[in-house]
């Protein structure tokens, strides 16, 4: 029994185009269709199928078939597990961010829906992930969406904070992350006050306001120098 059998049309497109992009070659339709599982004519309505939606498939039956260099897989061509893994996570921003991030959330997940593929938006609706009831978000007194601004732009903050015994400071950070917890949201920087790197809870920043100077890392090695410190592998948390 051929492989197709228990997967669903779009995934096994998808496994096509992969399989093409491994061959700089034309490789022929009988290797295709032994490599997907599939049968020779399933492997040529596939092909047409991709053609017709314009992927650069150059080739004919008894010839072979191969990718055109520098083509990108369609981006809304998902498996099932990464639409699951866009409805909850985009469940999740919706229920647990700021105003700003859940709206966005919700759009990028309609905007992704309204352009699938028929039978993936099926599966997108009818997800059943789903992101259970959490607990109450202290209330931030600054706009999250500029200290996210600010780390997008590798932009100084300056930060009147509060510790948790309420006595406060004025502190200037090169902010380059920022964590989110059940409980609690973290903005991560390098403090120029303390000369080292400093968590700071967001509903503890009275004021918030970024500077006109950038600082002199880039995010990235700031974030990658913090890691190090704390033990955390690049792709861990």
């Amino acid at each position: 029994m051929y492989r197709f059998a228990c997967m669903s049309r779009s995934e096994r497109l998808l496994d096509l185009l992969q399989v093409l992009r491994r061959h700089r070659r034309p490789v022929s339709g009988a290797v295709l269709a032994d490599e997907i599982g599939v049968s020779i004519r399933t492997l040529y309505r596939d092909i047409a199928s991709l053609q017709a939606q314009g992927a650069a498939i150059e080739g004919e039956p008894g010839v072979g078939y191969v990718l055109k260099p520098g083509f990108l897989l369609p981006p809304l061509m998902f498996p099932p597990e990464e639409i699951e893994a866009l409805v909850l996570g985009s469940r999740w921003v919706a229920d647990r961010a700021d105003g700003h991030l859940r709206d966005a959330a919700r759009n990028a997940l309609a905007r992704i829906a309204a352009v699938l593929p028929p039978e993936l938006r099926d599966e997108l609706d009818a997800s059943a992930l789903l992101v259970g009831p959490g607990v109450s978000i202290p209330v931030d007194s600054v706009d999250p969406a500029l200290l996210r601004k600010a780390i997008r732009t590798e932009h100084k903050l300056s930060l009147s904070y509060r510790d948790g015994a309420g006595v406060g400071s004025e502190r200037v950070v090169w902010p380059f992350a920022l964590a989110f917890f059940d409980q609690v949201r973290v903005l991560l920087g390098w403090c120029e006050l303390r000369q080292d790197f400093r968590s700071f809870r967001t509903d503890r920043i009275a004021h918030a306001e970024a500077l006109d100077a950038r600082y002199p890392k880039r995010r990235q090695a700031l974030l990658k120098q913090w890691r190090e410190i704390q033990g955390i592998s690049p792709g861990g948390k």
